[in-house]
């Protein structure tokens, strides 16, 4: 099952088990089965701490993870290879004992959970998002008794997707009922079960000397620099590592050649803790004023204040804002072609957007749906030429420009998708069962309202020391006025703001006050 590089790493990591496990196999005679059979024995064989029992579990095939005496409740339905495959060693680990790394607080939230919860994640094992929500669930059942996790591979399980008309990955159900989908990690899920932070835990915080709003490749940028430069700093963001956790394949970082979006980001989120960074996750920033100190206020209610504020809040995918897009959204509506591609294996789909990223995802898409129909609103698409020749020579590929969208259709789940003739206004309708939307990008700053200057499209205008308007504030990334959005270019503003910040505090800070830091 394990080529020996696999194998050779695994073993590494086995070595790390603090205590002994037991693998309860559920399999039967089909392939996926014996596959599942074949790669638990050679756990068994890898390990003196690992033994498998032959056991009937509630899906076949699977296995669960145990403790010697007690069951952990974290279960594997299909095979957790490709992305899965660090959710498999992870859950080994950390059933053995070793603990999960989460802050303490976030470890008090979920043992106050006293309510059972049995979690059913479905995944595919192309996605990239899946393994993040997947280890999240994990980490609480290993952490609470009453919680229970188990991944199920749609590929494997087949007639589940089809009876839960689950259209998009990963996707949870609580206890039986939908629970939600889309990337989720740990902070989220508790806030979506109510297990919200107070904002008690920020109470007693000092002002920072750089506050960082964003975690993504430029707010790490931005604290790294400003660590650096010994002075107190920290990072608050909704999400570590923004919109590159949407992002499959990255070959444009200079020095790297390739990565994935969710390993880049894991790295960008390891070298931030190499430094002194008080890094607050699951955050939203509500307002931001400037008094004795720029104080940013959370949605919670917390204060935070700075000497300095680095505005680093990236951006989202932009929205088409038609009818049946918000109703359909996991129902076949869809923003990902990478994680949901498979889902609709055989099928017929739409791309909304005629740039590089709806002109790829066409292309992906078209490796793997029935047939792929790209609707751009302009005369000409706008991808690079060299995808533009790519997709226009794939024989299951029809591209139709001049097409307005009016409505993405359905009862229960996407049919269809209308269109209007921009030269004619003539209306068409297309029979599909998933339409992915791929229109560009909106600044996540609509918090800020008219504390600093923005431009005509939210973004915020920046000097070339990264400065706003506003003393004291400055901004980096995809939230800003550059030029080009790229992850390297937002990586080299989210440097220059820290610089800039720095700068500022040597002409406007008290110097004890720095030396102090």
């Amino acid at each position: 099952m394990l080529d020996n590089q696999i194998k050779a790493q695994l073993q590494q990591y086995l070595t790390m088990l603090e205590g002994d496990l037991v693998i309860k196999v559920s399999v039967a005679d089909d392939k996926t089965s014996q596959d599942m059979l074949n790669l638990v024995e050679e756990l068994e064989k890898m390990s003196p701490r690992i033994t498998v029992q032959h056991a009937l579990l509630e899906r076949t095939p699977s296995f669960s993870i145990n403790k010697a005496g007690e069951d952990s409740g974290i279960v594997f339905a299909g095979l957790p290879l490709g992305h899965e495959f660090t959710s498999l060693v992870l859950a080994l680990l950390q059933v053995s004992g070793r603990a999960p790394k989460v802050d303490a607080a976030v470890v008090k939230r979920i043992q106050a959970i006293k309510q059972p919860m049995k979690f059913e994640t479905y995944v595919s094992l192309t996605c990239h998002n899946c393994p993040d929500v997947v280890q999240a669930l994990n980490i609480m059942a290993v952490l609470n008794p009453n919680i229970s996790n188990t991944m199920i591979e749609g590929g494997a399980f087949q007639h589940e997707v089809k009876e839960r008309d689950i259209m998009a990955v990963p996707t949870v159900f609580l206890n039986g009922e939908n629970f939600g989908g889309g990337r989720m990690e740990l902070e989220d899920i508790l806030t979506k079960l109510g297990e919200v932070s107070d904002g008690s835990e920020f109470a007693d915080k000092e002002p920072f000397d750089v506050l960082v709003v964003g975690g993504g490749p430029a707010g790490s940028a931005a604290a790294i620099y400003s660590a650096r430069k010994g002075i107190r700093t920290g990072i608050v963001a909704e999400r570590f590592g923004g919109q590159v956790n949407d992002t499959l394949s990255i070959e444009n970082i200079i020095g790297t050649k390739a990565t994935e979006g969710p390993a880049f980001v894991s790295s960008l989120e390891a070298h931030v803790l190499d430094y002194d960074i008080d890094v607050m996750k699951s955050q939203r920033a509500a307002k931001i004023e400037k008094k004795d100190f720029i104080e940013v206020t959370l949605e919670n209610g917390a204060v935070l204040k700075g000497k300095t504020v680095i505005l680093s809040t990236g951006a989202r995918y932009r929205q088409l804002n038609v009818p049946g897009e918000q109703e359909f959204k996991n129902k076949g509506v869809a923003y990902c072609p990478h994680c949901d591609g498979p889902i609709f294996k055989g099928k017929d789909v739409a791309v909304i957007g005629g740039g590089n990223s709806g002109v790829e995802a066409a292309i992906d898409l078209a490796g793997i749906v029935n047939h792929v129909t790209l609707i751009q609103r302009s005369e000409q698409l706008k991808a690079d030429k060299v995808l533009q020749e790519r997709v226009r020579s794939l024989n299951n590929v029809t591209v139709i420009t001049n097409a307005l969208t009016k409505e993405i259709t359905g009862s229960d789940k996407v049919d269809g998708l209308t269109y209007a003739d921009a030269v004619t206004g003539e209306e068409k309708h297309i029979a599909l069962h998933g339409v992915f939307i791929q229109i560009g990008l909106l600044p996540n700053t609509e918090f800020l309202h008219d504390a600093v200057e923005m431009n005509a499209h939210g973004e915020i205008i920046v000097d070339k020391h990264g400065a706003t308007n506003l003393p004291g504030v400055f901004a980096a990334g995809d939230c800003t006025d550059a030029a080009y959005k790229q992850i390297v270019i937002s990586m080299g503003s989210g440097a220059t703001a820290a610089l800039g910040a720095f700068d500022y505090m040597i002409r406007n800070v008290d110097a004890r006050e720095l030396v102090k830091a």
